[in-house]
């Protein structure tokens, strides 16, 4: 016979993923969740449902003009490419050509979902306004502060963001990976104040 562990915190732990996967199951239906978590090799995104679009990537913004401008610009719903079940918004008819020639030169890391949280195992977060582009890659974000954490090692969180991605992220629910995380935490696990803090101390070293 199995018996439960008798640990409390063992059991704490058991009984809250058995309440994530009923709550899982239970939000699987829900359109935010649809979005996130295309029937496709891309899943998952960090997309939402926009119109007659069910998984449109990063809020529907151009993820040509990182490359071409510089900058984050919003795509207009009449300028659009779907690829692998993900669609995608461009600002203009010249950025559709290039994504359509070469649509993974193109593609957000990571779903488009924040670096600084898949280093975690974490696929939550990415504003489109909260980017870089590092070795022709680009790379959201879910704000400043948690660029300016993942940027404190960049060449080390993109090594964890890789392996988390890889082995753990791609090809699972977003809901369901999230949830796991948040309660069985990597090792390094950091909170937002302890990075806060990590990111101060580095910037007071500045001279």
């Amino acid at each position: 016979m199995t018996h439960l562990p008798t640990h409390p915190g063992a059991l704490w732990r058991r009984l809250t993923l058995a309440l994530f996967a009923v709550l899982a199951l239970a939000l699987g239906g829900c359109s935010a969740m649809r979005a996130q978590n295309p029937d496709s090799p891309l899943k998952p995104v960090r997309a939402i449902a926009m119109g007659s679009d069910a998984h449109v990537m990063l809020d529907g913004h151009d993820v040509v003009a990182y490359f071409t401008q510089g900058r984050h610009v919003m795509g207009q719903p009449q300028i659009k490419s779907a690829y692998q079940g993900v669609t995608f918004y461009f600002a203009s008819a010249a950025h559709k050509a290039l994504f359509d020639a070469a649509p993974a030169k193109y593609l957000p890391q990571f779903g488009g979902f924040c670096a600084n949280g898949i280093a975690y195992g974490i696929p939550w977060g990415g504003d489109a306004d909260t980017w870089r582009i590092v070795d022709g890659k680009l790379y959201i974000f879910g704000g400043a502060g948690s660029r300016d954490a993942f940027e404190l090692d960049t060449p080390g969180n993109l090594k964890l963001a890789q392996k988390y991605w890889t082995e753990e992220v791609a090809g699972s629910n977003s809901f369901w990976q999230r949830s796991k995380r948040m309660v069985l935490r990597v090792p390094h696990y950091k909170s937002g104040g302890e990075l806060a803090q990590l990111v101060a101390d580095a910037k007071a070293r500045k001279p």
